[in-house]
């Protein structure tokens, strides 16, 4: 991979503030991320969902003994194909069966819920995690209907063919910090299988540093008569779901509504969207989930994880929650032919490039904080970490969606003075970069930003 040449000697650091020499410029070209975008196959998603459709439904409730029809038969051979994928790659894929028992308004009786889970661990952060979520059940106009066929050809197979290619293309690298690639069940019933997989890092004792649901991402022929094949929505929320009533009061008063976790991620995927790959533009959109509506990145947030949704431009909720039927000329149900595979390629291009980015490059940068009320200067100040050849230094006006400038520090700098530029006109972050120039998402100051 592509080396960033970091001049210690460029950069000058006097009491630990370090007042920045010529720097060097952000995001070097990484050959690697061309090369795994350039490997994501559109036969390969169709094969993926083919064989999904073939089960006839996924419902959560539906048949788990039948080796043809049903959710066991199609989480069986999920679990099968990664077991495949790992001794393609000599073993580099650990797969788990996570599960847990639920009952609910659309579960009355007892159900068993299970994620099927791959875990590619890091070479050298094996605890910091990066996961990529989409769920394997499906539905038809009733959500009790659990006997119905429900192909759920967009909704969610695309999701989970997503995740299955970028294991299969990302398996053949290795990165710093484990990424994992979950199939989660139980998302229509309920979203149990975000639970179940939260629950489950928990008892692993993974540092979750992001989650990448995919949720309808295969479509780009909209109800609205729409053709879109160049966009894709990822959707972040805005404050923190377990921000504290202290918290907020603070994050009311000095800002940060648009700069949680979740959303400098978005950022970050529209970044490496412009860069690595073409005619993909990512639509930030500044809210948790479609309006009404939720994924299963829901229960990562509520857990204090940072997530977000991909989901297509355009929806044809014709083919949404439909059972299989014709109606005034339109063809109701979410079958096979209403999946774009060039489009899905691309949205998977996206999540690999934002996987092997994020996975390579190191953890957010802790314990930022800004000061310099009532002077010209604004002082930024981290804390120092291992594995970091330098940190990068970011502010953009207050109404910006973007960030805008930035100034980069070299070694164990703390912080960096910024002369003349005031406080109170702009809103600042930090990155953290290691020495072959991958940079971590940006951490907004304090509670609002923190990881």
């Amino acid at each position: 991979m592509k080396l960033i040449r970091l001049s210690l000697l460029a950069l000058c650091s006097i009491a630990g503030a370090a007042h920045a020499a010529p720097d060097p410029a952000p995001f070097p070209d990484q050959p690697a991320l061309r090369e795994i975008a350039a490997a994501v196959s559109p036969d390969e998603l169709r094969s993926t969902i083919t064989h999904l459709v073939a089960f006839g439904t996924r419902h959560t409730a539906s048949d788990t003994a039948s080796p043809t029809r049903g959710i066991g038969a199609a989480r069986r051979w999920v679990q099968s194909r990664f077991t495949a994928l790992s001794r393609d790659c000599g073993g580099c894929l650990q797969v788990a069966t996570p599960s847990q028992t639920f009952t609910g308004p659309r579960l009355p009786q007892p159900t068993e819920v299970m994620d099927i889970v791959a875990v590619q661990r890091g070479t050298t952060e094996p605890q910091r995690v990066i996961v990529i979520t989409g769920h394997l059940d499906s539905r038809v106009s009733d959500v009790m209907d659990a006997t119905s066929d429900a192909p759920g050809a967009n909704d969610d197979a695309s999701g989970v063919a997503a995740l299955m290619e970028a294991a299969r293309v990302l398996s053949k690298y290795k990165f710093r910090a484990t990424i994992v690639y979950a199939a989660l069940s139980g998302e229509e019933q309920g979203l149990y299988g975000g639970k179940v997989l939260v629950d489950h890092a928990k008892v692993e004792g993974w540092q979750v540093q992001a989650d990448l649901n995919n949720d309808i991402v295969g479509n780009s022929r909209g109800q609205d008569g729409v053709h879109d094949n160049g966009t894709v929505r990822v959707f972040s929320e805005g404050t923190k779901a377990v921000e504290t009533p202290a918290q907020a009061g603070k994050r009311r008063y000095n800002g940060g509504e648009v700069d949680s976790p979740s959303r400098n991620i978005a950022r970050f995927m529209a970044s490496l969207s412009e860069r690595y790959l073409t005619n993909l533009r990512v639509q930030m959109v500044y809210r948790t989930d479609r309006y009404g509506r939720g994924g299963d990145q829901v229960p990562f947030l509520d857990a204090g994880i940072p997530a977000v949704r991909v989901t297509e431009a355009h929806e044809d909720y014709t083919r949404q929650h439909q059972d299989l039927r014709t109606e005034g000329g339109i063809a109701y149900g979410d079958t096979i032919d209403g999946v774009d595979f060039a489009y899905l390629a691309q949205v998977t291009r996206l999540n690999a490039v934002t996987l092997a980015a994020m996975a390579n490059a190191p953890m957010p940068p802790k314990g930022v904080s800004i000061g310099g009320a009532v002077t010209p200067d604004t002082t930024v100040k981290w804390q120092a970490q291992p594995g970091v050849a330098g940190y990068r230094v970011w502010w953009r006006e207050t109404t910006a969606p973007q960030w805008q400038r930035s100034r980069f520090v070299a070694g164990d700098a703390t912080q960096l003075v910024l002369k003349n530029v005031v406080i109170d006109d702009w809103f600042f972050g930090v990155s953290a970069v290691s020495a072959d120039g991958y940079e971590s998402p940006v951490v907004f100051p304090g509670d609002p930003g923190s990881f």
